[in-house]
């Protein structure tokens, strides 16, 4: 795959400083010129003020110029201007506002974490000590960013922006309402969402495993039930297990683990889920509010302030 990995995201937010305290407490490092960044992957949370709550930017990995010029050309075919600049080329999805800029970059190489060590039914692999996860003490670090998903009036035009043009792979489709696009061996690096105004809907943060989002969203919780969105729970679509909090500019963000991976492209087949199924496989059942956010109609009051 010639694009590998999402490097970072800019969100756009009304009051930068709160959403950059939120997002400190959720274990990202705060950095110069509002930046944040991950324990393994560096920068990639960018808070940016703008006058209503969006998605300004996703930047992605491309491995070589070749990569630029071969996107260009799609983007073209499309109708989508772009513009290459020495290691990087530009471009704007037209529903949505939001700028894409594919850069070359070296691939993200994780050092492995050892898998927990369940017991189970005639299977007794941990004996003599508690189960190391109800050992940890540490403040939870998010280890990537994962995904974003982005809200757009125009389902279509955005998903072939991402897939046709910029070179994004399908995973799965839910019918009519979005697509699970990636750019990576992540299931998903970028959700496409069908809604009434385009806006960021959430970012996901990949954790070591079920017991650090739990760990990470009762600390988050512990003196602001008010952030609790949903879960704990698993997801169909990525597998990946969830936790959903919400920031105080109305962006969702999503400690995740365990998500499926798509190494051969050869392998995998999308599938066209119905409705909800792909929400979750366990849990409590969303909200009403994840599937259409509170200040839902506010942004679409807003919505001349939202593109460009």
């Amino acid at each position: 795959m010639a694009l590998h990995r999402l490097a970072s995201i800019t969100m756009g937010v009304p009051d930068v400083t709160a959403t950059a305290a939120y997002y400190t407490d959720f274990g990202l490092a705060p950095e110069a010129d509002g930046w944040f960044s991950t324990r393994d992957a560096g920068r990639q949370l960018h808070i940016v003020r703008t006058p209503t709550r969006r998605l300004v930017e996703v930047r992605v990995g491309a491995d070589d110029p070749d990569d630029l010029a071969a996107a260009a050309s799609r983007l073209r075919r499309l109708g989508v201007e772009s513009r290459v600049e020495g290691a990087t080329l530009t471009a704007y999805d037209r529903p949505t506002g939001v700028r894409a800029v594919l850069e070359i970059i070296p691939r993200l190489t994780q050092d492995p974490v050892p898998a927990p060590v369940y017991n189970g039914p005639g299977r007794a692999e941990r004996t003599g000590s508690r189960a190391p996860g109800v050992l940890r003490t540490g403040r939870v670090r998010p280890r990537k960013l994962g995904h974003a998903v982005l809200g757009t009036t125009d389902l279509e035009t955005t998903t072939a922006f991402f897939r046709d043009g910029l070179g994004f792979k399908a995973s799965d489709y839910v019918k009519d309402h979005g697509a699970f696009l990636r750019c990576s061996t992540d299931h998903h690096n970028v959700f496409v969402l069908k809604m009434p105004v385009a806006f960021l809907h959430h970012s996901s943060w990949q954790v070591d495993d079920v017991d650090e989002i739990g760990r990470g969203a009762s600390a988050m919780l512990e003196d602001h039930p008010e952030r609790h969105v949903w879960g704990l729970g698993r997801h169909h679509a990525g597998s990946n297990f969830f936790w959903y909090l919400k920031d105080p500019a109305g962006n969702f963000s999503e400690y995740y683990s365990d998500m499926d991976c798509v190494v051969d492209d050869q392998l995998w087949k999308p599938e066209v889920l119905e409705g909800t199924e792909g929400l979750f496989s366990w849990g409590p059942p969303p909200p009403p509010s994840f599937l259409a956010p509170e200040d839902l109609a506010a942004l679409m009051t807003g919505a001349h302030s939202t593109a460009g």
